[in-house]
């Protein structure tokens, strides 16, 4: 790239568009419940929405780059994503807000998907692994910069003005990474694209093991994230919800550590990474049991560093494991698979936790991060 620093941060950037509207309405469900008269599991469909739309739309992002191109794709999704999510503080009831959020997730394989398929063809690839470390950033700060401004708006001005402040923000930053996304070095081919047939895909045995592992990856954050909140509510913790809501400020840890994680994945290779850091999540996870909030926090930061550093190695791993011809479809599978993980992740784990509570659901979690770590060690072997 002729710019590699104004280029990394026009990938971070992106990422950050991408993520800072996608969790907004978590700390908004309360008011959302009371405003519209509706069940818990009613307001909680704001936030599921927009995953169910990223898992549906990841899988055309392959078609869609060989028609239009990926910085096109890019800057036409960052300029479009403020739209549903201004047109969402206009909303008269709960399901067209849902609606909306909808609309707003389908946007984000625009950039995710596509920022990653854009990486793996452009970027050079002693650089890949810090590249996508900075997407991974963006994502993480955008996704806990939403929650703060959402709430911080609400509180002061209503749940309608957090969905303003977050589109005007969005537009400005979208506006900033559209303008400084380095232009592609590769030309697009012309003419008609190779069909990638989901059968050429899944006929990889290393693809359908980073499949598994961005899978495995986002299962582990949502599961230990959504119910340690019930573990730390409960003797002999009892913290309240604004504690409970402060331990999502390990996120800016994992923030902090992955940039730098990206030179270190581009040094020892994916494979050892992705071994070592769910090693890491593993342990964390275990730390968690300690009776001290003081360990369980720290136990959290080190699931949460471990888990965002995994997610940069896998997805480096896919220029390596896709052939180029199916690079693009890989990207957006990987994408559709990671947030199937995630909402695997919310449901699965409620199983453990009625059969032992917190302990079972951590001996679930460490089970999936070990079943990684062999999978990832075992598939992602140099080729000969």
């Amino acid at each position: 790239m002729a710019r590699p620093a104004a280029g990394l941060f026009a990938i971070g950037l992106a990422g950050f568009c991408a993520f800072v509207g996608f969790y907004a309405t978590q700390p908004l469900l309360p008011t959302l419940e009371r405003v519209f008269a509706v069940s818990k599991a009613g307001a909680a469909l704001t936030v599921s929405a927009p995953t169910i739309a990223v898992a549906l739309a990841s899988p055309f992002a392959g078609r869609a780059i060989r028609r239009w191109g990926h910085r096109r794709i890019i800057v036409a999704s960052l300029l479009f994503l403020p739209v549903p999510m201004l047109l969402t503080a206009a909303s008269p009831g709960v399901a067209m807000l849902v609606g909306w959020r909808f609309v707003q997730g389908l946007a984000v394989p625009g950039i995710y998907a596509v920022g990653v398929a854009f990486l793996a063809e452009e970027w050079p690839p002693a650089a890949l692994g810090s590249a996508m470390s900075a997407l991974v950033t963006g994502n993480v700060i955008g996704g806990y910069t939403g929650r703060l401004l959402a709430g911080f708006a609400a509180e002061r001005w209503g749940w309608r003005a957090a969905f303003v402040v977050l589109g005007l923000v969005t537009a400005a930053a979208g506006v900033a990474a559209a303008r400084l996304l380095p232009r592609a070095r590769r030309a697009r081919p012309a003419g008609p694209a190779p069909r990638a047939r989901p059968g050429d895909l899944l006929r990889a045995p290393r693809l359908l093991a980073t499949f598994a592992v961005g899978f495995n990856v986002l299962f582990t954050q949502v599961a230990v994230f959504t119910y340690v909140t019930f573990h730390l509510s409960a003797p002999p913790y009892r913290l309240g919800t604004a504690a409970l809501s402060s331990v999502f400020t390990v996120y800016l840890i994992g923030a902090v550590v992955t940039p730098f994680a990206g030179r270190w994945i581009d040094r020892v290779g994916s494979r050892r990474a992705v071994t070592v850091a769910l090693a890491v999540a593993a342990a964390g996870a275990l730390v968690t049991l300690a009776p001290s909030v003081a360990l369980v926090v720290a136990g959290l930061a080190a699931v949460c560093t471990a888990v965002f550093v995994s997610q940069s190695a896998s997805t480096a791993f896919l220029r390596t494991a896709a052939p180029p011809r199916l690079r693009s479809s890989a990207s957006g599978l990987y994408v559709s698979s990671y947030y199937l993980g995630g909402a695997a992740g919310g449901v699965a784990p409620a199983l453990a936790w009625h059969a032992g509570g917190w302990g079972a659901c951590v001996a679930m979690v460490v089970a999936v991060q070990l079943g990684t770590v062999a999978l990832a060690h075992r598939a992602w072997r140099p080729a000969a």
